[in-house]
């Protein structure tokens, strides 16, 4: 059975490039009928929060990727770490390192003297000496001296690294926590990863791992290095870029869905198709797909989709998901016209949720026009022609038909053109002069609600 996983930091927020990680290793699982992991590598101490945790299952959740099994803690599996570090030793296929941190800058900078890659000597491997008193010992891996390791990675081919490239690497920190390339290994090898698919900032710690696999004896998974996601400009992605974390597109008005399907096309193609569901892409998803070259993050791409997707939403969930944004504006959605069917008239005028409440505003709250669209569309001389509007119109049956055709006909018996009424109208009932068609905002607004911004307007003229 195919068993993929997904593994951040938590030392930071869920962020673009980690999703998209999670993304991939999800719906290979899932279209193979397999098992998504998900894994917290919470080792680094200095660094790792529980309030990053929280931000990453806050991003997964938000996203619907869904784990069959986890979230598992490596500070929770520290004895297993111990357990096969034991091995190691025992096997003489680990060994005691003592060298201070000054001992090893000074290795290195030597190194670098003479032109060569600084990397641990290796002067503990076989060692005979007397350790330092009080000296706290690391754990490092016999890395093989000899012979080559071979990645057959299913994005980028083959890879060969000679291991006289690779140095004795830790294991196991002095404070007894494992370093990342060990903690790794055994996490894959217990949970039974078949598939490790990462990004490829990851591939020089591949041959690492495999020659620790190797040396205890356990299956090889596969490895796929996903491409990096580079910024327009072709620097690594950053949040100049808009890599901001996942959660920042919900609190933008973003749709998960929408941010899935722009993810899933960052390195990733099947054949023009730019615009599909979760459904359509698990179906389509296949390793051999992934592009080797890196794929450019695009702002602009990911709001047409997100247009695309809110285009396609169901007005009752729409609505749903505005609330919050109504309320930032100080809008209370009850009071006032059913907002499953505002959202049906502005979803295809916008971006986003936020842009959805931001255009719905006048429908909750009255928003009075600016001295300027007052002196443009409601000159004092048309006072009177709106008193009478505003009288006609109480009268009328109240639908969107009806009001269009009134309309038409009282700007004809004024013989005036329809706009010389409807712009007029259209800024007193909303303070703007964008909005859909005016016989749609006036009935969903409903018919004593347009009377009474009518007359207001009027007082103030």
């Amino acid at each position: 059975m195919v068993r993929t996983r997904f593994a951040p930091s938590p030392t930071g927020y869920l962020h673009i490039g980690g999703a998209r990680t999670a993304l991939f290793s999800w719906a290979y699982a899932r279209k193979h009928g397999g098992k998504f992991v998900l894994r917290i590598e919470d080792t680094d101490l200095d660094r790792s929060t529980q309030e990053s945790v929280q931000a990453i299952l806050d991003g997964m959740a938000w996203l619907g990727l869904d784990y069959d099994e986890g979230p598992f803690y490596q500070m929770k599996r520290l004895h297993r770490y111990r357990e096969i570090a034991d091995r190691l030793l025992s096997e003489g296929k680990a060994y005691y390192c003592y060298a201070s941190r000054e001992e090893l800058e000074e290795m290195r900078e030597a190194q670098k003297a003479r032109g060569e890659k600084p990397r641990y000597d290796g002067r503990w491997r076989n060692s005979k000496a007397t350790p330092p008193e009080g000296a706290t010992p690391v754990i490092r891996f016999k890395n093989p001296l000899e012979g080559h390791v071979v990645i057959d990675d299913l994005v980028k081919g083959r890879i060969v690294v000679e291991n006289s490239e690779l140095d004795d690497l830790v294991i196991m920190r002095a404070d007894g926590t494992p370093t990342y390339n060990f903690g790794v290994v055994i996490d894959d090898m217990d949970m039974g990863i078949t598939h490790v698919i990462r990004g490829d900032d990851h591939v020089n710690n591949t041959p690492r791992q495999i020659n620790i696999l190797n040396a205890l004896g356990a299956s090889l998974p596969l490895y796929a290095h996903l491409p990096m996601i580079l910024g327009e400009d072709g620097e690594r992605l950053s949040k100049r870029h808009g890599a901001v974390s996942v959660m920042q597109y919900f609190e933008d008005g973003y749709l998960p869905e929408a941010l899935l399907n722009y993810l899933s096309r960052l390195g990733w193609s099947h054949g023009d198709e730019e615009v599909f569901d979760i459904k359509q892409f698990v179906e389509w998803f296949g390793l051999d797909k992934i592009s080797k070259s890196a794929a450019q993050f695009n702002p602009e791409k990911l709001l047409w989709i997100n247009q695309q997707h809110m285009k396609h939403a169901e007005n009752e969930r729409l609505a749903e998901l505005a609330i919050p944004f109504l309320k930032k504006h100080g809008c209370d959605a009850g009071n006032g016209p059913d907002l499953a069917k505002v959202c049906g008239l502005l979803k295809e005028r916008v971006n986003t949720v936020s842009e959805l409440a931001d255009a719905a505003v006048y429908f909750y709250r009255r928003l009075d026009p600016s001295d300027d669209l007052r002196e443009m569309h409601l000159p004092a001389e048309s006072k009177m022609l709106f008193q009478e509007l505003c009288e006609y119109m109480r009268h009328l049956e109240w639908n969107r038909q009806t009001i269009a055709e009134s309309l038409k006909h009282f700007a004809s018996g004024k013989q005036l053109k329809l706009g010389k009424i409807a712009m007029p109208l259209r800024v007193m009932v909303t303070g703007e002069t964008q909005t859909p068609s005016i016989d749609a905002v006036l009935e969903l607004l409903g018919k004593e609600e347009v009377i009474a911004r009518i007359q207001h307007s009027l007082e103030q003229s």
